[in-house]
């Protein structure tokens, strides 16, 4: 019996010194690394900077990792996305850092174009970009952990097109009168504004309304000088910009906010409307086209239709219809007596390539080539405009038509 308790006691005891030795075992720490990889950024705000493109406008900067033994080799991995993209493989700008590089620079170029271009930030609006440098450990006999930092800063972009305005102006002191002229948008293009006015000479400026501020529309390059005819890459600014003008005169103001151009022409260099050489009725003729008339099944080929077109402000060989007449047709010049209205200048689908007449039919959107002339293939050729168009674009300079439904 005591042989019992005293075996009964021996294992208590070598229980109780079993779960002691298992505790110490299981509350041991691994040593905390001290982790010594600082960055930052050399501002946490920056505006980007479209006079010097190609400086440097933020700094990233890193203190070194904590050291290790020989045997342990450093390498610094950085990467640079947009906030919210999570350093994604197709987001992210990375780079493996040379040995003892401790810093990276990024100009306002490629923080613009990497917006507009790689991020699909929309233009003119303020974002936020993530920095990381990530320190890593090859070699040695023990594993490193690595060690992680990341930072932030708020980036205004470089305004560079308009593409929402509630009202652009001509104004400055070439504008004759005591206000600003609004320019209407075009029909053609409502992305495009336009219009057509006597110019003294002065400073021309072009202000930009929208949601409650006022922007001006400016050269890329910030050269004031007039290129006369010439498309202009132009941006937009909070301080007010002016283009010189020289002589006074009729002007025609054109400005894109697709293309981002602005495009001035004075009387010297301005657009003229097609002109073409028919014969009409029995007389050759040369007529400027502002006009066109619908001939053809939408008009039973009875009296062709007058299309009232409206002659564009940005370029007088753009004739936009919105009559909304659809159906098989040609649009041609109508020379007058009834009887001419089949030999008449016409415009429709090209004939085929082996001169024979063709008839085609649009597409809404979708634009279509454009042919003229008097031949008979020509003048037997139509399209067919189809229903719901309510817009019909024909570009007598590009030679093109376009139907469109709004």
């Amino acid at each position: 019996m005591k042989r019992l308790a005293y075996l009964y006691q021996t294992l208590l005891s070598l229980c109780f010194i079993l779960c002691v030795c298992a505790c110490k075992r299981e509350v041991s720490d691994i040593e905390k690394v001290q982790e010594q990889l600082e960055l930052q950024a050399s501002a946490p705000n920056i505006v980007l900077d479209e006079n010097n493109l190609s400086k440097a406008i933020v700094t990233f900067s890193w203190a070194p990792a904590r050291p290790q033994s020989d045997d342990h080799m450093v390498s610094y991995t950085t990467k640079l996305d947009l906030v919210g993209n999570n350093f994604g493989s197709s987001t992210a700008i990375m780079n493996y850092e040379d040995d003892g590089v401790l810093s990276r620079s990024f100009t306002s170029e490629q923080l613009q174009n990497w917006a507009n271009q790689k991020w699909g930030i929309p233009a003119n609006k303020a974002f936020t970009l993530e920095y990381r440098v990530v320190a890593q450990w090859e070699g040695g006999a023990t594993f490193e952990a690595p060690e992680v930092r990341t930072v932030r800063i708020n980036v205004q972009p470089i305004k560079t097109v308009v593409f929402d305005a509630d009202k652009v102006f001509l104004d400055g002191s070439a504008v004759p009168g005591i206000t600003k002229v609004e320019m209407p948008k075009t029909l053609e293009n409502l992305n495009q504004y336009a219009f057509v006015l006597n110019l003294e000479p002065g400073e021309l400026q072009i202000p930009v309304e929208f949601e409650g501020a006022t922007n001006y529309i400016a050269a890329s390059d910030a050269n004031s000088a007039l290129k006369d005819g010439a498309p202009v890459p132009i941006k937009t600014r909070e301080s007010a910009f002016a283009w010189k003008i020289e002589t006074a005169g009729r002007y025609r103001i054109v400005v894109n906010m697709q293309k981002a151009t602005a495009t001035i022409y004075s009387a010297a260099q301005d657009l003229t409307a097609k002109s073409v050489v028919w014969t009409n009725s029995g007389v050759l003729t040369t007529s400027e086209i502002t006009d066109l008339w619908l001939h053809g099944a939408v008009n039973g080929y009875g009296t062709p239709i007058k299309m009232n077109c409206t002659v564009s402000l940005a370029d007088p060989q753009v004739l936009v219809y919105t009559g909304g007449r659809t159906g098989k047709s040609k649009f041609i010049l109508f020379g007058g007596a009834i009887t001419n209205k089949d030999l008449a200048y016409a415009f429709s689908c090209p004939p085929t390539a082996a001169g024979a007449l063709q008839e085609l039919t649009l597409t809404l959107g979708k634009v279509a080539d454009l042919s003229g002339g008097t031949s008979s293939a020509q003048r037997n050729s139509y399209y067919t405009i189809p229903g719901g168009t309510n817009v019909l674009v024909i570009d007598l300079r590009n030679m093109t038509v376009l139907a469109e439904k709004r």
